[in-house]
């Protein structure tokens, strides 16, 4: 696969990311929040989900490390750290990480750009 090729296909989350957002869906019908494109509430099965933007603040949930990139675009940036964040809104969602973030620690998101693949990266909150 060309390094320039984006390796996840345009959803609505995709496009939020390629302009520098971080998109989730709420259920219009019971209030969840939801990750990944659904077609319907986890929680109650309604379809009618709305994109929302998030504000881009959350909880480092989880932490791991990658060693083996899956593309020759993320070898440069290997080894690298993918965290699983809850987001102030309620959804998780799994992104690059700074070096060095641990469970529990606040974080902020900022677009990044891995050849033609718009990601997400998190970063420490800075203290108010």
């Amino acid at each position: 696969m060309a390094t320039d090729t984006p390796l996840i296909p345009s959803t609505p989350f995709t496009q939020g990311l390629a302009a520098g957002r971080l998109r989730y869906q709420r259920c219009q019908a019971c209030g969840s929040a939801l990750t990944g494109q659904r077609y319907a509430c986890t929680q109650c099965g309604s379809a009618r989900l709305a994109w929302c933007d998030a504000v881009g603040t959350g909880t480092v949930y989880a932490v791991s490390a990658v060693h083996r990139a899956p593309t020759e675009a993320f070898r440069a940036l290997a080894p690298y750290a993918l965290v699983l964040v809850e987001l102030d809104e309620g959804p998780r969602v799994m992104a690059h990480g700074a070096s060095g973030l641990a469970i529990g620690e606040r974080v902020v998101a900022h677009p990044l750009q891995v050849g033609a693949q718009p990601l997400m990266r998190f970063e420490r909150q800075p203290a108010p």
